[in-house]
């Protein structure tokens, strides 16, 4: 094998060969900086997310370890930090509650099987070079997902703002109707711990910017916690604690499940990975543009497969790009991918010293911080401009956020992709066909779609702006019909070809079809600037033959100049439109 063959081979499989020789020291420093602040920030986090997903609090931080070092590695961007995300978490919880207890052995057996066959799928698609994928996935769907998302965690998050031993599992008014059969048990100790958390939150996150949010809520509501304990007693305040995380590095785990369990995962993995995989090169790309370089889409699919795979074997559930983390990494100064490796391991070594801490953090306190992930999940200006700008954008919108509400979460995906699919064949479907005709008021005699300018009696032009495919031969044949049925006089029809991209060979045959009608009535039909794809691929399916190639013309000016030739002259000598030329002479 060649030297520069091996040397491309290699930076594929391990693209960390290229940057990381080029770190400098004052790389080191900037990504040492960033990391400090992005393993603080994950703590509360990771320990949030994880409650949403329904796993123990660890598996939160656990999920920002091995899978972001694995994503950094092998991963194109510089600044995307993988780990925990909301979105995740909210259909790993939505899916595994109905086949095991949350926070039980067998669920997190399933989490972890999961997280494999995400990895496994993603990894997959990434070797197929199929980073484009996500491209299908529209941005309408993105933002109705993460919507109904973030009212999902708020109402799942309703019994522990409140302090009500509910069940919190099933649709959004599933939930709604038994908070409401449970209003009067509310909890006073725990609403005043979620309020102050969430206030503090918001005080900060509005006056002191530069300050991690979360952790101040979080240190505000368990404070206000641990005074209401002291003044109130703790057998009177009846406030519920996380309980003390285990202070040790993430422990090795085996995720294997039964077949049966894999077929059951199976909708819930494809829907997680196309979710996941959107988020993570979503994020990249837009940190990538803001940081002047590229990314390639088909490694982020190969560094977020191998993070997942790896993460399951680590104790961690499925892992993505995380906007906050990444937003921060970048804010921070990052420079190198070297910044999000620096983070997860310092996050070993804050976890080894602060998670006997958690044991004070209410439950309560930990749900005010979960009303404020999903109130910044809620992407209001995005919103209110799908809906003033595209009522198919809405249509989309509204598909996947109801889904997400009302239906399982991970149909939200998929009936949005679907929708916005069958929205954008409908269109191509139908390409317009508009009519034109030399237009005397513009500069030599330019063609015109105005409906005022004259036609010609015999020729008529129209410019046909889309592809000609098998979903759309239906529309251009009604089209050919109805120009055939109201200007009869017109027998020769020729087509302006520059806005078709595409023809396949069912409209290839449409148009082969269209020109003997025409030719049995006396008339013809001709292609104008024909584009060089166009022409090999009504030449392959035998849709021009030696007359029809004669048909076939690169300007308007040599077409005019032939078909005027081809027309009846009788009517000619009688007609006073004279809109050609050629037809001056007469």
């Amino acid at each position: 094998m060649a030297p520069t063959r091996l040397r491309s081979r290699l930076t594929w499989l391990f693209p960390f060969l290229v940057w990381l020789p080029k770190v400098r020291p004052e790389d080191l420093r900037a990504d040492l900086m960033a990391a400090l602040t992005g393993a603080i920030i994950v703590l509360p986090q990771g320990v949030a997310f994880a409650t949403i997903a329904g796993m123990p609090p660890e598996y939160g931080l656990y999920a920002g370890m091995v899978p972001a070092i694995i994503a950094a590695l092998f991963g194109s961007s510089r600044h995307l930090v993988s780990g925990p995300t909301t979105a995740a978490s909210v259909v790993l919880f939505s899916s595994l509650s109905l086949l095991a207890v949350p926070g039980t052995p067998d669920y997190v057996s399933l989490a972890l099987t999961l997280t494999f066959m995400v990895g496994v799928l993603e990894l997959a698609l990434g070797f197929a070079r199929l980073g484009a994928l996500v491209n299908f996935i529209s941005h309408s769907v993105v933002v109705g997902f993460t919507a109904g998302a973030a009212f999902l965690i708020a109402a799942k998050q309703l019994k522990h703002f409140f302090g009500l031993e509910m069940d919190s599992s099933g649709h959004f008014h599933d939930i709604l109707n038994e908070f409401g059969q449970h209003v009067i048990d509310i909890n006073p100790s725990a609403t005043a711990v979620a309020v102050s958390t969430l206030l503090v939150g918001i005080a900060v996150k509005r006056w002191l910017p530069k300050m991690p949010y979360m952790i101040a809520a979080m240190l505000g509501g368990s404070l206000v916690a641990l005074g209401l304990n002291a003044w109130l007693g703790e057998a009177n305040t009846g406030i519920a604690t996380v309980g003390a995380l285990p202070a040790s590095l993430p422990p090795l785990s085996a995720p294997i499940s039964t077949f049966d369990q894999i077929k059951q995962l199976a909708p819930t993995a494809l829907a997680v990975t196309l979710f996941a995989l959107t988020e993570a090169v979503s994020i990249a790309r837009a940190l990538a543009a803001r940081g002047g370089y590229r990314i390639d889409g088909n490694q982020e699919f190969i560094g977020q497969g191998l993070s997942n795979i790896a993460g399951s074997f680590f104790s961690g559930y499925v892992a993505t790009g995380s906007f906050n983390r990444s937003g921060v990494n970048f804010e921070a100064g990052a420079r190198t991918p070297l910044a999000a490796i620096f983070a997860a391991l310092l996050l070993m070594v804050i976890v080894l010293l602060v998670a006997p801490l958690a044991s004070y953090l209410p439950t309560a306190a930990m749900a005010g911080i979960l009303f404020l992930v999903a109130w910044g999940l809620v992407d209001r200006k995005e919103i209110r401009h799908i809906l003033v700008a595209s009522k198919r954008e809405t249509a989309v919108l509204s598909v996947t956020f109801f889904s997400a509400l009302f239906l399982e979460l991970e149909l939200a995906i998929f009936a949005g992709v679907l929708l916005s699919l069958v929205l954008y064949l409908e269109r191509t479907s139908k390409p317009r066909i508009v009519t034109l005709a030399p237009d005397p008021r513009l500069p030599k005699h330019a063609f015109s779609s105005d409906p005022e300018v004259t036609q010609c009696p015999q020729l008529r032009f129209i410019r046909i702006d889309g592809s000609l495919f098998f979903g759309s031969v239906a529309h251009v044949e009604r089209g050919f019909d109805l120009l055939r049925a109201r200007h009869p006089t017109q027998k020769h029809l020729a087509v302006l070809a520059d806005g078709i991209n595409f023809v396949d060979l069912q409209g290839g045959q449409a148009l082969a079809d269209e020109a003997k009608r025409r030719q049995r009535e006396g008339g013809d039909l001709y292609l104008i600037n024909v584009k060089q794809g166009l022409w090999e691929t009504l030449e392959a399916c035998g849709c021009i033959e030696a007359r029809g190639a004669r048909n076939v013309f690169r300007g308007k000016e040599a077409a005019i100049h032939a078909i005027y030739q081809k027309l009846d002259k009788a009517v000619c000598a009688t007609c006073d439109k004279r809109i050609f030329h050629e037809c001056v002479g007469r």
